[in-house]
């Protein structure tokens, strides 16, 4: 009903133990966004992307700059 506004400012992550991935399914195409550690290679979902608008919006609320790769 409501969405949550993002915040005006990025909001921070570990850039050196977590890297933004796009979790793809092969299947279904369904894109999830979120970071994978890169020591234990836990992934951690943060939103469901559904079009370009809402992974423009997960870049801009963490601040994302480079190019997110896709894992199937």
């Amino acid at each position: 009903m409501f969405k949550k506004k993002a915040s005006a400012s990025a909001i921070n992550y570990d850039r050196e133990t977590c890297k933004p991935i796009l979790k793809c399914s092969i299947c279904n195409g369904e894109q999830v966004a979120g970071f994978k550690n890169l020591q234990t290679g836990k992934f951690e979902e943060v939103m469901l992307i559904r079009g370009p608008e809402d992974l423009f919006t997960f870049r801009k609320q963490y601040g994302i700059e480079e190019e997110i790769v896709k894992e199937y």
